[in-house]
């Protein structure tokens, strides 16, 4: 690890620097495969040349040299043969009957080796890089007929040799040639890589910049797609739509915290206003009981308000984990409506089992408002059906009171909307509204059914 991370130091901290660093290994990689294969074709085509010398300066040779039917040779001088004399070797079955002036030891004994052998190269390097070639003199028929030329076997050698220093100097050339024109070829690559990445990334400064201004001044501005590579749209594109979700979230925390205010006003206005009432004058104990309850029970609302509201802000972030027996939770609020004062509507559960996919704390703050304002407005009796469908899990709160009038359905489900004020009844117009935000961030929603008398209202969850 700590060797990672200096390697980390070491290298390039910019986009621009490692793009470049990677064009310029990659350059390096290919570059070096091509050196190499070039300086080895030439090689091989240098040493093909050699040996193309040494084949025809040998056939030349035994053009002069003739085989006499007791196996002697005999040699033609040409005039101004100095150039075949040069590097050549005649021998008379292993006997050297020509050679070379000046004639190096070791070259002399390589030469010897080759005789009476065949066609054959050799190369030695000592005292220098030489390439030798062996070509066979045939010998005549024992009869003097006229056979082919070799029919006799092989009566002597021409040896041919020359220098291999200036096709390993033009080898050497070559190569350092090759090198120098790479080494400047990769310095142009890695410029031009570094000064085209620079051009190519400079809409992604700009973008930046745009970025930096707009969080100062607070502009609700967007990239858009409008003269940009294809690239850069799509990541304009999601900018835009991760800004559209920002926002979203900002207008749902202004929200949020207007309906926070706005619900928690009544009961801290009832605490208030107890408080002020018990501090004014003595009161008797009925009366200071009575302002005692009226205080816990305002402290009470506002504390699952708040609970409400909290549990509202962690559901809003995804799918809400767990699962509820919906059937069984309904039955558990029935039951608790029997525990509430006399003339409270009983309540009614049918249906079947239904598992939802949400928590049951969660359920529970859904269905609570529903089934509080059904028996609040109901006239006999709340009923609660749950239905499990494809995918979903389907509960229906319906009372037999006046319903949902007409003119108030569009802003029902607004917070702090209230269809009758002055009924009489506690609460803000803010328990229908968190219900529907709750179910809607679990995945779900709910609905008011306006075709059946009374209120009824579907809640539609997805299934667990």
């Amino acid at each position: 690890m700590i060797g990672q991370h200096r390697l980390q130091r070491l290298g390039p901290r910019t986009l621009r620097g490692r793009l470049a660093l990677i064009a310029l290994a990659t350059s390096v990689l290919w570059i070096a495969v091509l050196t190499t294969v070039f300086n080895l074709a030439l090689d091989s085509r240098l040493h093909g040349q050699a040996d193309e010398v040494l084949r025809t300066r040998a056939e030349a040779v035994a053009a002069t040299v003739d085989a006499r039917p007791d196996g002697r040779l005999t040699v033609r001088e040409p005039t101004e043969d100095q150039a075949l004399d040069a590097g050549v070797w005649i021998y008379e079955g292993g006997r050297a009957i020509e050679l070379p002036p000046n004639v190096p030891p070791a070259l002399q004994r390589q030469a010897d080796a080759l005789a009476g052998h065949g066609t054959r190269f050799a190369e030695t390097t000592s005292p220098s890089a030489t390439r030798f070639y062996a070509l066979p003199v045939a010998a005549l028929p024992a009869t003097g007929g006229g056979g082919e030329a070799g029919s006799g076997g092989q009566a002597g050698t021409v040896i041919t040799s020359v220098s291999l220093d200036p096709y390993v100097s033009t080898a050497d050339s070559a190569l350092a040639g090759s090198i120098a024109l790479s080494l400047v070829l990769l310095g142009g690559v890695y410029l031009l890589t570094r000064l085209v990445v620079r051009r190519a990334l400079r809409p992604v400064g700009d973008m930046s910049a745009q970025a930096a201004e707009w969080s100062k001044a607070g502009v609700a501005e967007r990239f858009g797609e409008g003269g940009r590579p294809a690239e850069l749209v799509s990541l304009a594109a999601n900018l835009d739509e991760l800004l559209d979700r920002l926002a979203a979230v900002l207008r749902h925390e202004q929200r949020q915290a207007a309906d926070i205010s706005h619900e928690l006003r009544t009961p801290l206005a009832r605490i208030t206003a107890e408080t002020e009432w018990l501090a004014r004058r003595p009161r008797t104990a009925d009366e200071q009981r009575a302002s005692h309850e009226a205080i816990a029970s305002a402290a009470a609302t506002m504390g699952r308000i708040c609970e409400t509201l909290l549990s509202e802000a962690r559901t809003r972030t995804g799918q809400t984990p767990g699962s509820c027996d919906v059937l069984a939770l309904a039955r558990e609020l029935a039951r608790r409506g029997t525990d509430g004062p006399p003339r409270t509507p009983p309540v009614e559960v049918r249906g079947g089992p239904a598992t939802a996919g949400v928590s049951t704390a969660l359920a529970e703050r859904i269905l609570s408002p529903l089934l509080d304002n059904a028996r609040r407005y109901a006239a006999h009796t709340v009923v609660i059906e749950c239905a499990a469908t494809t995918g979903a899990v389907r509960v229906t709160v319906a009372d037999d009171g006046p319903g949902v009038p007409v003119e108030f359905r569009d802003s029902l489900f607004e917070p702090g909307r209230r269809a009758t004020p002055g009924d009489g009844h506690d609460g803000a117009g803010l328990g229908l509204a968190l219900a529907r935000r709750l179910a809607r961030a679990a995945g779900g929603d709910i609905a008011l059914d306006a075709g059946h008398a009374g209120a009824r209202f579907t809640v539609t969850l997805p299934a667990g």
